[in-house]
């Protein structure tokens, strides 16, 4: 075994056991928490804001509930490195937390719409920072022969909360207690604070040296973000189009000012010819997109398949049920398994979606609806083939530490971004097969099926690309 090939020492059984030891078990529950807690957070609300609205009203503000969030969660995501080159691990970890609990707590106590948007900005900040700091201080609160299965364990937390979301957030629902579900929230919060200040280091998590703000990079990215989230709000086929262009203009805009730029949200190795970094970031986003149809699955299981909601709505998480399964196991993917699931899940990905558009009909019987189960697990588990790997790999992708930080802190900017833009556009996608509800559902699946398409040259380069001895399961490409 050569210095090239470090890999195979994750594949140990004691190094397994190592990332839930009592030297690790602390720090590895702060960090998976944190992100386990915003991605269930977004489902959550999502089957809470129905009662919100019934209670406090505010319909016609129902959009900007999302839009909110997300926009703070992006900003929050991208001052991840430069919140740890100030305050280090605990101090970020404690501002993420906190402030996630302050917004929950005002999201609870809300009278009225408005107040609401606000607590919801603020849990935003709060949770973009946190879903952030998990790859971030992956980098230096663990060895490097655990930052796969590390990796692998945070990344699966967006599966997870995407499985628990819903129902616990259908459970307060439909109990009428939408305040306690907020306060719980909250409470979970506050416990994973108290545990971050035991395990993390007071100062200086990482020796990432502080940069300067890139305005201008936020700016475009903040209009790219708003305009896409804000298509939901508008409805009509000139606002559509106006906003998608906006969106896909601001978005182009902001990639030529981070190429051009000093002061980048992305590390500047991305816009680097001979360095995987833009591939593994492309990836990423386009998998999250595939993500994209739990949102209607439930609608369609409903409408389509005459499903009770309950029942429905865990047809929806079978897409996160596929991602969490397979990467109990795909984390101890050697080398060339690891790189050939760049290859495969892209692929797979976009044909999953492909089939489960093809196979919609009007009076879903129990046989179409178990092929719908099988394609939509499918789909999750291209993602959790590739998911942990992708991860590791941009956090090798630099020697970088400074550098390596800002790069893991990146995944978390990359699959908020395209959650935002991909839920707009599924928006879209639905909205364009017009007033029968099988025509929606075969739009989205190809609609989607099209952005997941994107991945698979990206996932060719990144199964092309040279290894180097520094590296994970790509180097320079």
């Amino acid at each position: 075994m050569t210095s090239a090939d470090p890999e195979p020492a994750v594949l140990a059984p004691p190094v397994q056991a190592r990332l839930f030891s009592r030297a690790h078990r602390t720090a590895v529950t702060v960090l998976a928490g944190g992100v386990a807690l915003y991605a269930m957070n977004l489902y959550f609300t999502a089957a809470l804001l129905p009662s919100v609205v019934d209670d406090i009203g505010g319909g016609d503000l129902y959009a900007w509930v999302a839009t909110g969030f997300l926009l703070a969660a992006v900003l929050a995501s991208v001052l991840v490195s430069r919140t740890l080159a100030r305050i280090g691990a605990r101090g970020a970890y404690l501002l993420g937390f906190l402030g996630f609990a302050l917004g929950a707590v005002i999201t609870a106590l809300a009278p009225a719409i408005g107040v609401l948007i606000a607590g919801r900005v603020v849990q935003g900040l709060g949770g973009g920072l946190l879903a952030g700091l998990g790859y971030a201080v992956l980098r230096s609160a663990l060895p490097r022969e655990l930052w796969v299965k590390g990796a692998g364990l945070i990344s699966g937390m967006w599966g997870v909360g995407a499985l628990i979301g819903p129902s616990v957030g259908g459970v307060f629902a439909e109990i009428g207690a939408w305040r306690p579900a907020y306060v719980l929230l909250a409470v979970c919060a506050l416990l994973l604070a108290v545990a971050s200040v035991r395990v993390l280091p007071p100062g200086g998590g990482t020796r990432t040296q502080a940069e300067r703000m890139p305005v201008a990079s936020l700016g475009t990215l903040g209009l790219s973000v708003a305009s896409f989230s804000l298509i939901s709000a508008f409805p009509g086929t000139a606002a559509t189009a106006s906003l998608l262009s906006a969106g896909v203009v601001f978005l182009l805009a902001f990639l030529v000012v981070e190429a051009r730029s000093r002061a980048t949200v992305f590390p500047r190795a991305t816009f680097e010819h001979r360095n995987p970094l833009k591939w593994i970031y492309l990836l990423v986003a386009t998998l999250c997109a595939g993500v994209m149809v739990e949102t209607y699955v439930p609608l369609f299981g409903q409408g389509l398949g005459h499903l009770p909601p309950l029942v429905a709505g865990f047809l929806g998480a079978t897409l996160s049920l596929g991602w969490v399964l397979v990467q109990l196991f795909s984390v101890r993917f050697r080398p060339a398994a690891a790189r050939g699931s760049f290859l495969v899940a892209p692929l797979l990905l976009t044909a999953s979606m492909l089939a489960f558009a093809f196979i919609q009909a009007a009076d879903a019987q129990p046989g179409r609806l178990i092929a719908w189960t099988l394609l939509l697990v499918i789909g999750g588990v291209a993602i959790g083939a590739a998911f942990p790997h992708l991860s590791a790999a941009a956090l090798a992708a630099t020697s970088n530490e400074a550098e390596g930080a800002k790069a893991a802190a990146a995944l978390n900017i990359t699959q908020l971004i395209a959650y935002a833009i991909a839920s707009s556009l599924a928006g879209v996608f639905v909205h364009t097969g017009g007033p029968e509800l099988v025509d929606s559902a075969r739009s989205l699946g190809i609609g989607l099926a099209a952005l997941c398409a994107i991945g698979v040259p990206a996932g060719w380069f990144l199964f092309r690309a040279p290894r180097h001895p520094h590296d994970g399961n790509v180097g320079s490409a």
